[in-house]
Formats: C-alpha cells, structure tokens, sequence
C-alpha cells in the first residue's frame, strides 16, 4: 500500500474515490458541499479586514460567509502542503518558474507568464465567484446533488477550457 505514496503519478480511480470519501465526510460532518473558492474569498475579506474592518463587518456577503479561518479554508491548506509531500515523497519535486510546455508555445519571458497567470486566476476567480461556486465544487460537489445550475457551470467549464485551449495553442 505504502508504494502507491511513491508513485509519481496515482491512479485516477483511487483519487476519486478517495475525493468521494471526502466528499461523503464533508456532506456528513459539516452538511456543507466540497469546495474551496469560499476560502479565497474569506481570505480576502481577513485581508480587507485588517485596513477597514467596519466596512467588511457592513458587506452583506461576509455576514452569509464570515472572513474567519474555517474548515474549507484549511482544505485549501492541506491542498498545498499534500501537494508538496506528494512531489517530494515521489521524487518529483522541482521548483519550476516557466513549465515547458509554456516555454514551448510562448517562450521564457517571465513577466508574460507572470501576467498570464496573474490575469488567469482574476478571471479563475472572479468565474468562481459568479457562478457561486468554483469547478470543484460544482464539479464535484453539486454534480453528486445533482444541481442543474452545477451541470450548466461545468458544462461552461469544459467549453470555456475548450475555446481557450484551442486559441491559445493554435496560435
């Protein structure tokens, strides 16, 4: 069992019945849905917070999700740092400032991929916070419920990673 931790790539269908698992604890310890776009937004709100906390107290949205350190908000922790020991168990760890397959297509100017991803994860979040819910977890999450507005979302997903994918790479 200890081999699968060594391996560079997991098998598709133990990570998704293990995010099942997980998805199965989340609905049965805290009645709330997988995802972690909720965080970020949280976040946002601690970090405002600290310069104009009587305006954040204000924002309607804070008061349905408080700017506190929650559950979902270590998820997105535990994301991080299981992604690390993964690589490194694995032996796969590297740090890595432009992927090859950016280089590839676009060169190794830095400050492009630095805006490319800067732009990329605006609109990755601002998507998230439009559609009340980020890929995982209407992909997951409210796919499981089946929650028509989570099947429209991920539906608009694959099309909008689709259109993107081919105007980005047949340039």
């Amino acid at each position: 069992m200890l081999e699968l931790l060594l391996e560079p790539r997991w098998s598709p269908y133990l990570a998704g019945a293990g995010i099942g698992l997980l998805l199965w604890c989340s609905f049965l310890f805290s009645n709330k849905p997988l995802g972690c776009s909720t965080a970020f937004s949280r976040t946002s709100g601690m970090i405002e917070s600290a310069f104009n906390p009587e305006k954040v107290k204000n924002l309607e949205y804070y008061t349905i999700f408080p700017p506190v350190i929650e559950w979902q908000w270590m998820m997105v922790v535990g994301i991080i740092i299981g992604s690390f020991l993964s690589s490194y168990i694995s032996g796969t760890f590297q740090i890595i400032f432009i992927p090859h397959t950016f280089y590839t297509f676009f060169g190794d100017n830095l400050l492009f991929r630095f805006l490319t991803a800067l732009i990329g994860g605006i609109l990755m979040g601002l998507g998230a916070r439009w559609a009340w819910g980020c890929t995982s977890g209407h992909g997951i999450s409210g796919l499981a419920q089946l929650s028509l507005a989570s099947m429209v979302s991920v539906i608009g997903f694959f099309i909008a990673g689709i259109v993107t994918a081919i105007l980005l790479y047949s340039l």
